[in-house]
Order: structure tokens, then C-alpha cells, then sequence
């Protein structure tokens, strides 16, 4: 079933028009292709079949940019389209709806949120050397920030420490779920950069540094399995690693900043990306429910079955309106602190409810790897971690309103 797009009227034409084009090269492309782009990594598939799905990226890949929407999240002299914040968001929902889809259109994680942090914060040298190769597909990056023996969700507790030497940082520290670790050329890693223990500001205290990972002391453990398969979120010792006092990114103690930067985008992205997944989702729950027989009828005449459907609907309508409602406020340089910690908290939620009710519906197929639901399941319950677990965001939130009332103001839902 091809997802089913129509212009928003309230929309710019802009806007519209690439929501329309992303959904055409969807439709046309990707979903027809999905078992040949996806399933040649799964046992069975020969090397003729990798080399078949590598070809046919390829040719999606050159269709992508000879339709302008390659790297929607850079401008256009790194390569990019130039897409605003918002313009992004809704091409994010239409690529969400077949998974993997972004990644044909240049917008692959770490990847991508390592260029806008190379963007904002890196220097043009810094640009040049590892942005435009990476917009290119020449290079492959991985973040490395979680560690193991480390709070994720207070990042003020990171212990790989970077201590400058001359004109080198030396860096030391154990990190794990480092993202793309097999296939990244550098790394950007998050350090402290000062004494710990010495009074300030810890966020103070914090530098994210470009480290090429053929570096002497950069040491790949593992890749973390994840959901019980093998992943390339890696587990990395960093011994000593000595990388040019150039390759810090932006000023020393950017680090948090830079990281928060990333972060804020990042969540609504995701929770936009959740949107386009739950809509696949929901066609493919309607779709078995029309056809299914079972004990003398159709599954769309149960009622447990009718009220799943209506109950996805209502999900997948308010995740959207306050996912868009949060980035028209971002786009327009609104603080939307609060909007995204809601957002982050309410999309992977609903998100969960939508891919499970899609999954009682398919019975045994939805579990298997025939369909992207189970995919969507497990990310959705993931998505509850990353970028911050729901309880560190429940806490902001609280902190933020009853600022707002000891301000002597109430909360404006208005605006």
C-alpha cells in the first residue's frame, strides 16, 4: 500500500511541494524495493544480492539528488538542500514511513547530527576536512558520549577526561554505545576538559573533540548486541590517545551546549520520524483488518479490532499535532524546552500502543522479519532511553511550570 499524501492547505507551497516529491520517490522507489534494500544482510542472501541492493541505493541515492532533497538538514554549500527547520520535520514523517528510507536521502545517524555540530561549532578548516567528505559519503562518523560506568542521563558525571598537552589533547576514558563505531572513520567524543573537583559550573567543564579512530589508543571493545543482535553501537577504551589541539570543536567547555544543540533537534526529529513509522503502521493494521477472515467474519467487524483502529487514529493525530505545534515554535525561536521534553515523553509512548495494536492484528507474521512492525516496536521502546530517559524530561518539565507559578504566572497553553 503506497502511503497516501495530499497537500496541506495551510502549508506553504514550499513546503508542500516537498512533502509531495519525498512521498512520490517513496512511493515509486523505496517501498516496491524494500526486501531487495534491506534484507541482504539476513541469512541466505549471497553476495550477489549485497551487490544488487548496493547498486539500487545507489540509483535511489542519484534520483534523491537529481530531485534536490539530498541532505535536507544542510545548506546548500555543504552539499545539502537547505531545508529549514520546519521544511525538515515534514519531509521527516513522509521517509519515516518505510524504514531506512532517510538514509537514501543523505540523512543517516551519527551522521547527520555530527554535520550540524560541524556546522555550528566546527571551523571552516574543520568543515572542509571532515563535513563535506561526510555530506559526500567519502567519510563515516560515530558519536561517542555514553559510558558505561557513567549516568547517561546526567552527562555532567562523564569521566573521559582530555588534558592539553603542547598543541595535543590526550584523551582517556571508557565509552560504549559509541553509534556507527565499526564503520566510522572519527569520532566525535565527549571529554572533561578541566579538574573535576574544582569548583564551577560542570557543564563548564565539558569539550567535544574530532578523534580519527586509526589513532593510536582509540580501541574498539565490541559492538554492543542490542535486543539480542549484533549492533554497531560499540564499546571503545580510549589509552592515551593524542589527537591535534585543532580538532576540539568550538570553545573549551562547548561541549554540553553542543550536545544540547543536538539533542534538542534531535528529539523532534525522532518523535517526527515516530509519526511517519506510526502511519505505516496504521495502514498496515487497517489493510490486514479488511481482508483477514476469522471465526465466521472479517477482523474489521470485531469490535476489540474496531476499537484499535480507533484508538491508533487518535495516537498518531495528537502525537503529530504536538510534535508540529513544537517545531513551528523552534522554527520560530521560541524556547520550546518544554514542549520537547512533552513531546519526548508522549510520541515513543504512543508509539509503542500503535506498533503493538498493528502487531495483534498480524498475529504471528507481526513478530517475524516480513514486516517492518517488529522494527518498530523495539525502536519505539529504545526511543524511550535515547536522548533521555522519560523520567529526566517528567522532572524538567515539573521544574519549568512551577517556575513559571512561583514567577507569579500561570501557564499559557496558548502559546
Amino acid at each position: 500500500m503506497s502511503m497516501n499524501v495530499q497537500p496541506i492547505p495551510t502549508l506553504s507551497d514550499r513546503i508542500n511541494q516537498v512533502r509531495m516529491l519525498t512521498a512520490e520517490i517513496v512511493n515509486r522507489e523505496i517501498l516496491p524495493n524494500e526486501n531487495t534494500l534491506w534484507r541482504w544482510h539476513r541469512d541466505g542472501f549471497e553476495d550477489s544480492d549485497r551487490q544488487k541492493a548496493r547498486d539500487l541505493r545507489h540509483e535511489i541515492q542519484a534520483k534523491v539528488k537529481q530531485s534536490g532533497l539530498w541532505a535536507p538538514h544542510l545548506p546548500e554549500e555543504y552539499g545539502g538542500c537547505g531545508l529549514s527547520f520546519l521544511e525538515h520535520a515534514y519531509m521527516n514523517e513522509i521517509l519515516a514511513y518505510s524504514m531506512g528510507a532517510a538514509s537514501l536521502f543523505g540523512v543517516v545517524a551519527p551522521n547527520s547530527g555530527n554535520q550540524k555540530i560541524l556546522l555550528k561549532y566546527g571551523t571552516e578548516k574543520q568543515r572542509q576536512k571532515w563535513l563535506v567528505p561526510l555530506t559526500e559519503g567519502k567519510l563515516e562518523s560515530g558519536f561517542s558520549m555514553t559510558e558505561p560506568d557513567s549516568a547517561g542521563s546526567d552527562p555532567r558525571s562523564i569521566k573521559t577526561t582530555a588534558r592539553l598537552e603542547g598543541d595535543q589533547w590526550v584523551i582517556n576514558g571508557h565509552k560504549w554505545f559509541t553509534s556507527n563505531g565499526k564503520r566510522a572513520d572519527f569520532l566525535i567524543v565527549m571529554c572533561r576538559t578541566d579538574d573535576p573537583d574544582a569548583d564551577g559550573d560542570q557543564n563548564a567543564k565539558m569539550t567535544q573533540i574530532i578523534v580519527p579512530t586509526d589513532t593510536p589508543g582509540v580501541n574498539l571493545i565490541r559492538g554492543v548486541e542490542v535486543w539480542g543482535r549484533n549492533s554497531d553501537h560499540c564499546e571503545f577504551i580510549y589509552d592515551d590517545v593524542r589527537v591535534p589541539a585543532e580538532n576540539q570543536l568550538g570553545q573549551t567547555g562547548s561541549g554540553h551546549a553542543a550536545a544540547q544543540d543536538r539533542l534538542g533537534a534531535g528529539r523532534v526529529y525522532h518523535c517526527m520520524n515516530s509519526v511517519g513509522s506510526m502511519w505505516r503502521a496504521f495502514d498496515l493494521m487497517v489493510e490486514r483488518a479488511m481482508v483477514r477472515e476469522v471465526h465466521g467474519g472479517l477482523l474489521e467487524t470485531k469490535q476489540f479490532v474496531q476499537g484499535w483502529i480507533a484508538e491508533s487514529f487518535i495516537d498518531i493525530q495528537a502525537a503529530r499535532l504536538m510534535t508540529i505545534n513544537c517545531a513551528e515554535k523552534m522554527d520560530g525561536g521560541t524556547d520550546a524546552r518544554t514542549d520537547i521534553s512533552a513531546l519526548k515523553i508522549f510520541v515513543p509512548h504512543v508509539f509503542s500502543k500503535v506498533a503493538d495494536r498493528a502487531i495483534q492484528v498480524w498475529g504471528a507474521a507481526g513478530v517475524s522479519g516480513d514486516l517492518p512492525l517488529a522494527a518498530m516496536y523495539q525502536g519505539a521502546r529504545t526511543l524511550r532511553l535515547a536522548d533521555g530517559p522519560d523520567e529526566v524530561h517528567k522532572i524538567l518539565i515539573a521544574k519549568n511550570v512551577l517556575k513559571q507559578y512561583h514567577s507569579g504566572e500561570s501557564w499559557d497553553f496558548g502559546n
